[in-house]
């Protein structure tokens, strides 16, 4: 047995030692005020599309807020590569010093930054680099931490170890949801609408100083200083990672047999789920946050729960079973959140619905990243009002080139369309046809927002921990096996590239595809048939590649 291995031998039968203990306090500190900041972002995307995007239509600027909050997902893998080349080179402890860093300052000078209004288009260039720096720095900073704490964890203790890794994503978002309930009810909506919306974020840097002061006293992997006293140390990690087939296959089958589904299955029970309530439900802001607060109060303890369960019956049929879970029940468990947060909402829907007639040549595929389209067609505005307003609505072919028509119940309502319109003209016009619409689908039922009377709080929030419920079981001993799978020299540079690309990319964009697919079908759940496939994909991929992992030994420096 190696050095590493006895030295942890008493843990394993006594519990963790004080040093353990200080190493997955510290590692996870720093990774939930990581999280925090970058959920800060996701949590105010409406404040900040109307601070830093005001310059465009209002659906538009939402939709830039949200591709601006993909971006931050998009260099993740960079980020990976980055810093996990660092981390197998120099050291776990020091590479995620700078991550930390980097990370709390970008986040303190959103902080401070002047709006659109103010210095007009810079402000949205520098937000997206801000947006680019975070996205690096928690690239380097997930594969750090979690490698770190699995190095000084005992056999048969991994996954209970690193589960504590996996609350700090969740925890983070809870500190981000909880300073922002607590600055808005200080200030009052107006004032954080205005100004109030940056305390969060300038608040950071004190949350940033503690996690730097703590990581400080940390002292490096016993892996890591064992591999290094031995000349073992990999000088080429991304070249061992990914220029040999034996261990890119390991890559490839670990993005797709596992961190895709987990990252879809993530994103959709805490995510997609507050924006669903949001945006789709029109349920209040503050009790959409306080509902999925106490989810996530509710179900964060099943990390650990999970996590310990791995180290017993295996990581993989927790995994997978959580993937298949997910893809069977989402459909019924949001058409329960629409019964119980917004029931007008449903009965409307199923009352009234509501046609759009219009020549297809006349629709487009309302998907505008960069805010610059515009759509104008009397079909394009049509579906617009519709999509915003949370109306299911299925389409009908109307002849070539005749203005589109939406019938609500037995009411016909002719679009306008707005091709060279301006100013006034074009104003009066849109207003005219919204005031039609906004008249014909309140008769019809369609609630303005959710009334705050008929939300049953209690099976929403049910609801919602079923879904976190989901997300632990993904997430708990995802750590685990993403450590287990690869060798120690290039493990921070091989687990992190599957991790972010599985994270940053199938769930990072999940709530803007998410949000183009329901525009572009008029149903409001159709949605979430990208998290259902790809989850999907991940259970066969996964139950035919991915190798139980829990019983393999990771004091083997290379994978020969």
């Amino acid at each position: 047995m190696s050095t590493a291995s006895s030295s942890m031998k008493p843990a394993a039968a006594e519990g963790m030692t004080p040093e353990e203990r200080k190493v997955i306090f510290a590692s996870s500190l720093g990774t939930v005020f990581e999280w925090y900041d970058f959920y800060l972002y996701g949590s105010l995307a409406a404040i900040i599309s109307k601070q830093f995007f005001s310059g465009v239509n209002e659906t538009a600027a939402f939709i830039f807020a949200l591709m601006a909050f993909a971006a931050g997902f998009a260099v993740r893998p960079f980020g990976a590569l980055l810093f996990g080349r660092l981390g197998d080179m120099v050291g776990r402890k020091y590479t995620f010093l700078i991550t930390i860093i980097l990370m709390g300052l970008s986040t303190f000078v959103v902080g401070i930054l002047p709006s659109y209004a103010s210095i007009g288009v810079t402000a949205p260039i520098i937000l997206i680099t801000l947006r680019l720096l975070q996205g690096l720095a928690l690239g380097g900073e997930y594969g750090g931490a979690a490698t770190y704490v699995a190095e000084h964890a005992p056999n048969g203790k991994r996954g209970a170890y690193t589960a504590w890794i996996q609350t700090t994503a969740t925890m983070g978002l809870f500190l981000s949801l909880l300073v922002i309930l607590g600055t808005r009810t200080w200030t009052g909506e107006a004032a954080f609408a205005d100004w109030g919306w940056r305390v969060p974020f300038l608040l950071s840097v004190v949350l940033l100083g503690v996690s730097v002061w703590i990581r400080l006293t940390l002292s490096e992997s016993p892996l890591f200083q064992k591999m290094k006293a031995e000349g073992k140390r990999s000088k080429a990690p991304l070249t061992e990672s990914f220029g040999q087939w034996r261990n890119l296959k390991i890559v490839i089958i670990a993005l797709l047999g596992l961190t895709a589904g987990q990252a879809v299955v993530w994103y959709t029970g805490q995510f997609y789920a507050l924006f669903f309530l949001t945006q789709t439900l029109k349920v209040d802001g503050f009790d959409a946050n306080l509902m999925i607060a106490a989810s996530l109060a509710i179900g964060t303890p099943f990390f650990i729960l999970f996590g310990s369960l791995s180290d017993r019956i295996g990581r993989k049929p927790i995994i997978l079973g959580g993937c298949l879970i997910a893809a069977l029940s989402y459909f019924p468990l949001f058409g329960m959140l629409t019964h119980y947060a917004n029931p007008a909402l449903e009965a409307a829907l199923a009352k009234s619905p509501v046609v759009v007639m219009a020549d297809p040549a006349e629709c487009s595929f309302q998907f505008n990243p960069v805010g610059t389209a515009k759509f104008t067609s009397s079909c394009d505005v049509a579906k617009s009002f519709l999509a915003r307003a949370s109306v299911n609505y299925t389409n009908q072919v109307a002849p070539a080139g005749t203005v589109a028509k939406v019938k609500v119940g037995n009411t016909e309502i002719e679009s306008v369309s707005l091709k060279g319109l301006t100013g006034a003209d074009l104003k009066a016009a849109s207003d005219t046809f919204n005031k039609a619409m906004g008249e014909a689908i309140k008769e019809a039922g369609y609630p303005a927002k959710a009334d705050k009377a008929a939300v049953n709080w209690g099976m929403t929030i049910t609801i919602l921990t079923l879904l976190v419920i989901l997300v632990t079981m993904v997430y708990g001993p995802i750590a685990a096996m993403l450590v287990e799978l690869f060798p120690t020299n290039i493990r921070y540079t091989s687990m992190s590239l599957p991790y972010h690309i599985g994270n940053g990319w199938f769930g990072g964009f999940l709530p803007t595809t998410a949000f183009a697919m329901v525009a572009a079908t008029g149903d409001i759940y159709y949605g979430l048939w990208y998290p259902i496939i790809v989850a999907s994909a991940t259970f066969i991929i996964g139950l035919i590649f991915i190798r139980e992992t829990k019983d393999v030994d990771i004091n083997e420096f290379h994978s020969h």
